[in-house]
């Protein structure tokens, strides 16, 4: 809640901004999308960002001072892979009973600032990587193209001064996180606990390859959550919707983040493009990938998605219920899968 008695609430803050962006002299209303954290505006060619003041484990929005913060590092970390997208930040002020939206570069202004906002141009949804992927239409010289973005990316990407202890274990608490929802008597996934018990095993045996990337510094500050409805395939392509809220959880392998980019175009409806773009990266970042750590980084990434999709049914009101417990069963049979190639490599090993 806001400490300010006249604030407007939410709902009068989305009618102003739906009214002002509506295109002059065509007609179009103006979309919104609810999101977990945040409500988007779409209006002709803009796009505006309001964040919802929530509160939970791992962020709290509920201040305007928090709002602000949270769009300048949205600001920061997508601008670089989406640099002509996010355009800059707005200022919604209220001034005696009236709004208006103030860009942050023309502040100070005679109103209070009651919400802060990102202003980004509207990509062309028919060009994002999940749509193109479900038409069947994604060519070569998509996959091209995105290789030339994500190549300089990665190999210019800051590298934090992560210790092994310190990756090892956020690995381990997100696996125990996944434990603990997917293990829930409530959501009766058959043979949960023996596919995360074979990975706890993974990752015990394969720990010496996973601390082998923090010493050899192939841990990058990355995008955190890097998904085809995240590309958009324009040209250059660009890709939005990095995690700002936590460093923590951009702090990646590229091999660890590419594969996941591989198991979402997967269940997106390609499993081509994923494993090809990987190889051409690693190779361009000169550094070729043990065939192990890539089933052990996607049967982690895989279980992670399960976890987050059954998570949706534990919310108060539960968009799509029927949408979430098949959407886990897929992620969890590509988990197996992966752990079911770890074995395989083991025992051909030992032959």
């Amino acid at each position: 809640m806001e400490t300010v008695n006249d604030t407007p609430g939410i709902e009068a803050k989305l009618r102003y901004l739906q009214s002002t962006l509506a295109p002059a002299g065509i007609g179009e209303s103006v979309r919104r999308v609810e999101t977990h954290r945040a409500w988007l505006l779409l209006g002709g060619e803009r796009v505006v960002k309001l964040k919802k003041p929530v509160r939970c484990p791992f962020l709290d929005f509920t201040t305007v001072h928090a709002r602000e913060r949270n769009a300048h590092a949205e600001l920061r970390v997508n601008r670089r892979l989406a640099p002509r997208v996010y355009l800059g930040l707005l200022a919604l002020q209220w001034d005696d009973g009236v709004f208006s939206l103030v860009a942050e570069e023309q502040l100070p202004a005679p109103g209070r600032t009651v919400d802060w906002l990102v202003s980004m141009q509207r990509l062309p949804a028919e060009r994002m990587l999940d749509r193109v992927i479900a038409r069947g239409e994604l060519r070569q010289r998509d996959i091209d193209a995105l290789f030339e973005v994500l190549v300089p990316f990665y190999r210019h990407a800051p590298r934090p001064a992560l210790g092994e202890d310190e990756y090892l274990q956020r690995l381990r608490d997100e696996l125990a996180a996944s434990r603990k929802v997917l293990a829930s008597p409530r959501f009766e996934l058959p043979q949960i606990h023996g596919l995360l018990d074979r990975m706890d095993r993974a990752m015990v045996r394969h720990e010496d390859l996973l601390r082998a990337r923090v010493r050899g510094r192939r841990i990058v500050e990355g995008h955190g959550d890097l998904r085809p409805e995240h590309v958009c395939l324009i040209e250059p392509p660009v890709v939005i919707d990095a995690l700002e809220f936590d460093v923590r959880l951009r702090e990646v392998d590229p091999l660890d983040e590419l594969s996941f980019l591989s198991l979402e175009c997967a269940m997106a409806g390609d499993a081509a493009i994923g494993p090809q773009l990987l190889a051409r990266c690693a190779d361009a970042l000169d550094d070729p990938p043990p065939a192990a750590l890539l089933q052990l980084h996607t049967a982690h990434r895989a279980l992670l998605r399960a976890r987050l999709s059954v998570a949706h049914l534990l919310e108060t009101d539960v968009r799509t219920p029927q949408k979430w417990l098949p959407q886990a069963g897929r992620y969890l049979q590509h988990a197996g899968d992966a752990l079911d190639g770890l074995d395989a490599q083991e025992a051909q090993r030992s032959h």
